[in-house]
């Protein structure tokens, strides 16, 4: 058995609202709780989607990739038995309480894997995260053996800890979401954001007013007539649901061509921050740039705020609407290095650090 640590596990359940601002600190906090419980390693799992994005702690990485490389997310004996118990109200379920006995735990092709990878003894804390059934998979080498019945009483207490934190963790990742959306409605801009399956979880009301029988949304994804841009919108879902989420999204516009007017160009700019939450699974917002609208707000009274040179000025106003970088240099015809000196300088003038927070700056104006 491992060695518990209650006053530990204490002082990292009052740390678990870190990640409500912060996401990229689940591997941290999960990480904490392991050294608490006498436990290996831990990642977050969904119970009915399981994707191999999920937070976990480094020392696990080895064994979510075996677990997701041999399918065992399609068919998880422990999903399969184990979420009907937390449903049910058990606030933490282990092996013990799926199988009658050791042997005929180790019979099921899972543990096989697990024991490959030096991991074997499991206990899931289920939580809420809305309406939606999550559970932190903490995982023990057979060294440490199996969670006992008072180790499970501890860590019970953690799950309404994890249910507040979820819950509010996807509430203001959604209100961070929605706060760049609604900031490119100040730049006339139409915005859509998706979610790592491609369904739109937001959009705003520029977007909603610009769709018409050639772009719009239909069955909660968005929708071209035009078959060249069709097939690279479905590409690009496609990479959304397969590459990491660390990865940097693919950055290629999107032209949708149409019969009566002007195209419509489609960027992609990547979510961070809060709105990265894995219980809300935000991706990317697309900004559907219409060739036939009006063109942007004046700059000058954002340029004078903040001093900005009239090149930088220029540089800002694109990146602003959600052009990378490398595009923004492209159009203006500068060097990448020029670009990248220019927004570090835009960056130290405005306070701003990312994309995303530029671009709310910038719609104030």
């Amino acid at each position: 058995m491992g060695a518990l640590d209650i006053d530990r596990l204490h002082a990292v359940g009052n740390r678990l609202g870190e990640a409500v601002l912060d996401p990229g600190s689940w591997p941290i906090l999960m990480d904490e709780i392991c050294r608490a419980v006498g436990t290996t390693g831990a990642g977050l799992l969904q119970s009915d989607i399981r994707t191999s994005d999920v937070p976990t702690t480094d020392s696990a990485a080895e064994l979510f990739k075996a677990y997701f490389d041999n399918n065992h997310h399609v068919s998880d004996i422990r999903a399969i038995r184990g979420v009907p118990l937390l449903l049910a109200g058990a606030p933490v379920v282990t092996d013990q309480d799926l199988f009658e006995n050791e042997s005929d735990m180790l019979r099921d092709p899972l543990y096989a894997t697990l024991d490959q990878v030096g991991f074997r003894w499991w206990a899931a804390v289920g939580f809420q995260a809305g309406s939606a059934l999550w559970g932190l998979a903490l995982q023990r080498t057979p060294r440490e053996g199996p969670f006992e019945a008072s180790e499970k009483q501890v860590l019970a207490r953690l799950s309404r800890r994890l249910t507040e934190t979820a819950t509010l963790s996807k509430a203001v990742g959604r209100l961070v979401l929605s706060g760049t959306t609604n900031a490119l409605q100040y730049l006339r801009q139409p915005a859509v954001a998706l979610d790592r399956f491609g369904f739109v979880i937001d959009t705003n009301e520029q977007a909603a007013s610009s769709f018409d029988e050639d772009i719009g949304i239909r069955n909660r994804r968005l929708f071209v007539r035009d078959k060249r841009a069709k097939t690279s919108l479905d590409g690009f879902v496609d990479q959304l649901r397969t590459i990491p989420d660390t990865a940097a999204l693919p950055a290629a516009a999107i032209v949708v061509r149409r019969d009566a007017r002007r195209p419509v160009v489609i960027r992609v700019m990547p979510v961070d921050g809060a709105a990265r939450s894995p219980f809300l699974n935000a991706r990317a917002v697309l900004i559907l740039t219409d060739l036939d609208s009006s063109p942007p707000p004046a700059l000058d009274s954002f340029s004078q705020a903040f001093g900005l040179s009239p090149a930088e000025t220029r540089l800002a106003a694109l990146i602003a609407t959600g052009v990378s970088p490398k595009q923004a240099a492209e159009q203006i015809g500068i060097a990448r290095e020029t670009a990248r000196s220019q927004l570090k300088s835009v960056f130290a003038k405005t306070g701003t650090h990312r994309q995303s927070e530029l671009v709310f700056l910038f719609s104030r104006f």
